[in-house]
């Protein structure tokens, strides 16, 4: 299937298909299945960035635990140092903890 973008992180069908059903989980607001979804994800690729992104963003914006968010924003940057995207997430929640 083809995808309306450029698959960056060459990431498979089946990681595609399960960060999208993870997004629409974030929605509609099933949580702890988007958690799931998106852990389990991260036990079959550890580094995978379009997944600690996810779990950065579901922990910050819907969970309001703003230290892990944190850290998985920490991850990406280890990984991409010039991720702006997460460099501009971790720093409006390490706004909230100090």
């Amino acid at each position: 299937m083809p995808t309306p973008f450029d698959n960056t992180y060459d990431l498979s069908e089946s990681q595609l298909v399960d960060l999208e059903k993870a997004e629409e989980m974030m929605l509609k607001n099933d949580l702890g299945n988007a958690e799931q979804l998106l852990l389990k994800m991260l036990e079959d690729d550890e580094d995978c960035i379009p997944v600690l992104s996810n779990l950065g963003h579901l922990y910050g914006r819907y969970l309001s635990e703003f230290e892990t968010a944190i850290e998985y924003y920490n991850r990406v940057l280890e990984i991409e140092p010039d991720n702006a995207w997460a460099r501009d997430s971790r720093r409006r929640y390490l706004r909230y903890i100090e």
